[in-house]
């Protein structure tokens, strides 16, 4: 079997009389994969790394992984494993959804830039199908229309990793000493108010706004927005 049948063979649910995938050493790949980025960011981890982590040659990691895409992958999977979907609730429909977006963030947030890794991908992983399929169906249940639903959950997707990206971003540049320019809203506020008002009179008059929110709250701000534009389709 060369690697592409071997990938597309472990995206299919296995036969009970089919021969067992080698699940233990690719769960065990996954396991230092998490590791590498959980320690040192997304960057960090390459092929080679890998493999120097699991103490064995590029060779033998391409016996299990045909490359970083299907790694890339893998890692999404097994986040998307540990997502609890709800039953679509008519009813309680935007606070499911929203619940779904809040779950991946904080999965992708444990792992510094790994929502890169979902960036472009076409999934046959059946966890990341199980995720879209489950969001798919809480906006159907909602009442949205099966094109405005099928887009909004691939756009509610790209916000939430754009948004762990950036944050992944800030935080790498606040360990490297540049915290005064990421996150110091009082050196943001005070560089707007100094802007000169004749060129730049909104940005002065309501630094304090663009400058304002803690925590997740402009997470929360634009989930709220994007939600409540379908519920007023």
């Amino acid at each position: 079997m060369n690697p592409k049948e071997r990938r597309a063979a472990r995206h299919l649910r296995p036969s009970p009389d089919g021969p067992k995938p080698p699940r233990r050493t690719v769960e065990q790949i996954i396991d230092t994969a998490l590791g590498i980025i959980a320690a040192e960011g997304y960057e960090a981890l390459t092929m080679r790394r890998l493999a120097n982590a699991l103490d064995t040659g590029p060779a033998s990691l391409y016996n299990h992984v045909v490359n970083k895409a299907d790694l890339d992958e893998l890692l999404i999977g097994r986040l998307c494993a540990e997502l609890v979907l709800p039953e679509p609730d008519p009813e309680a429909w935007r606070e499911q959804i929203r619940g779904v977006c809040v779950q991946i963030r904080d999965q992708y947030l444990k792992y510094p830039g790994i929502s890169r890794a979902v960036l472009a991908m076409a999934p046959t992983d059946l966890e990341i199908v199980r995720v879209s399929e489950g969001m798919l169906a809480i906006l159907l249940a909602g009442g949205v229309a099966p094109q405005a639903a099928a887009w909004a959950s691939d756009g509610l997707l790209l916000y939430v990793a754009a948004y762990c990206l950036e944050t992944s971003i800030a935080d790498q540049r606040s360990a490297q000493g540049d915290a005064v320019w990421v996150r110091d809203r009082d050196e943001l506020l005070r560089r707007f108010t100094a802007l000169p008002a004749e060129t730049f009179p909104h940005t002065t008059r309501h630094a304090a706004e663009i400058t304002a929110g803690e925590g997740h709250d402009r997470f929360d701000f634009t989930l709220a927005l994007m939600i409540d534009g379908l519920a007023h389709r």
